[in-house]
């Protein structure tokens, strides 16, 4: 895909996780095509990423996304040329007043795992971010979305922690320092946003 091509001539280290990638890619788009939903859930900037992951699917990207054509036509023009083909995604961390109330009623570490085992369906796909691959909260997010049959895309550091041998596609860019790690994740899923824009719109 042209996505991957340019990011990868961008960032040539990220070579070595160029299968899981697009294995990752193969996932989301299968999953949208089947009605599915995608569910993120991060910590710290990994939660401000869910966010922009979410923003970059919920409206136009990188191309023009029209609406459907039975939709526009049951809804008044202005409205029609205002809104854009969207991909249903839900970033977790978001959820503020849900992870406080949970928060205090029972363990912090589970409150992925309530929202995962919520809202998640089995069509739908868990995109966990952590830089260690071992985060408590996003294991259990995890192991509840795998039991829901969930698919499950990992995106986290060199190591792949205990998130590597969970997950449907790991992708483990190379690096071992938090700062360093979240900066390729960011181009990783830029480019992954761009592939499944371009594939349905």
């Amino acid at each position: 895909m042209n996505a991957f091509r340019l990011l990868l001539e961008r960032y040539p280290p990220l070579n070595i996780c160029c299968d899981a990638i697009v294995h990752a890619c193969d996932i989301l788009i299968t999953s949208f095509k089947m009605g599915g939903k995608l569910l993120i859930a991060g910590n710290g900037g990994s939660a401000a990423d869910a966010g922009h992951i979410s923003g970059e699917l919920l409206k136009s990207f990188h191309r023009k996304r029209s609406i459907p054509r039975d939709i526009a036509a049951k809804i008044d023009p202005e409205m029609a040329l205002n809104l854009e083909g969207a991909l249903p995604t839900i970033p977790l961390p978001d959820l503020v007043s849900f992870h406080t109330a949970y928060a205090n009623d029972r363990s912090a570490e589970y409150s992925f795992a309530q929202l995962v085992l919520a809202l998640g369906n089995e069509n739908d796909v868990l995109l966990a971010l952590s830089t260690s691959g071992n985060s408590k909260n996003i294991i259990h997010a995890i192991r509840i979305a795998l039991a829901k049959n969930l698919k499950v895309v990992g995106l986290t550091g060199r190591s792949g922690g205990m998130m590597r041998a969970l997950c449907t596609a790991c992708i483990c860019v190379p690096e071992d320092e938090t700062f360093k790690i979240q900066e390729l994740h960011l181009p990783v899923y830029h480019a992954l946003c761009q592939a499944i824009e371009a594939h349905f719109f």
